[in-house]
């Protein structure tokens, strides 16, 4: 469930004249964007962008990235984006990045429904040129090229339909993959590229059933190489994407210092989605609840910002 709730009534006149207000003057009003854009759904956040520009011939965006800067200006940012576009963005920005990565890519690919994968990949095309398989081929190399090339490009059956004989074959075939240490093989790739969520759960159980353990435990932990670093995300992804994501923000939040880019990537995306379902998760296996952790790891603008997506009065 979401944790961002929008009235249903809106007018996205006054809205725009309120952002607009807010950007005007000495010093921008970063509450007011807060209390506008922080509590609107992402088709009413369109529906404002348009009436902003139709009304004072402006990119509200473009705007509002010379306003506002740091990691207030990200989370702004990426929020007022169509959910598609932004995940291009994040894509995108993964891809140019040098050394490990690659995460974003298994995250978009293994935690979106067919279409919304699909308006990714179009939103992706009509805003850099290219294709996100292009990128992810020309950014990629070996077994990981061919992962997540195949992820990227899957259009699964998204219904709760299961084949339990296919389940227990496909169980077996993960099984002797990865006891022979051959994680590129060409069975693991392409079952966990085009099998359903419901019928790679059911794998995934006939997998413990078979070995009793989780496919998630046979895999290597802390892996130095890349593809099965990322083999490993895609399948926790695919097993059960609310636990995914508690992970990712504990591991933003956990340790010294935070990482602001995770953190505020998880609250963006999940937000209109099933945020609520991942803060009692988080609560439930860290003793405190999520707002508490955002709200004494980040601070200003910033923190009000990530707390009104996750429901709090600001």
């Amino acid at each position: 469930m979401a944790t961002v709730s929008a009235p249903k009534q809106v007018s996205v006149k006054e809205d725009a004249e309120a952002l607009r207000k807010a950007c005007q003057g000495w010093g921008t009003d970063e509450k007011a964007i807060i209390a506008v854009l922080g509590r609107r759904n992402a088709a009413q956040r369109r529906q404002i962008r348009h009436a902003y520009e139709e009304i004072y011939q402006e990119d509200l965006i473009k705007r509002l990235e010379s306003e506002l800067s740091g990691h207030f200006e990200k989370a702004v940012y990426r929020w007022i984006l169509d959910p598609p576009d932004r995940d291009a963005v994040l894509a995108n920005v993964e891809l140019k990045k040098s050394g490990n990565k690659d995460h974003v890519i298994v995250e978009i690919s293994c935690t979106k429904n067919p279409e919304e994968l699909l308006a990714i990949r179009r939103a992706y095309h009509a805003r850099y040129k290219r294709s996100l398989e292009e990128e992810v081929a020309y950014h990629t190399k070996g077994d990981t090229r061919r992962l997540l090339v195949a992820l990227v490009s899957a259009f699964r059956y998204y219904g709760e339909e299961i084949n339990t004989t296919l389940a227990k074959s496909e169980a077996k075939k993960l099984h002797e993959a990865i006891k022979d240490k051959k994680f590129g093989n060409e069975d693991v790739i392409r079952i966990l590229s085009t099998r359903s969520i419901a019928q790679l759960q059911a794998t995934f159980n006939c997998y413990r059933e078979q070995e009793g353990t989780s496919i998630t435990k046979n895999l290597p932990k802390d892996s130095s190489d890349e593809y099965i670093a990322m083999l490993r995300m895609a399948v926790r992804c695919l097993k059960d994407s609310k636990k995914y994501f508690e992970k990712v923000l504990r591991r933003s939040i956990e340790g010294i210092g935070t990482d602001e880019d995770a953190l505020t990537r998880v609250i963006v995306t999940r937000a209109e989605k099933d945020l609520k379902e991942i803060k009692e998760l988080y609560h439930k296996r860290n003793n405190v609840p999520l707002d508490k952790a955002v709200d004494k790891e980040t601070s200003g603008d910033y923190k009000d910002m990530l707390l009104t997506l996750l429901g709090n009065e600001v």
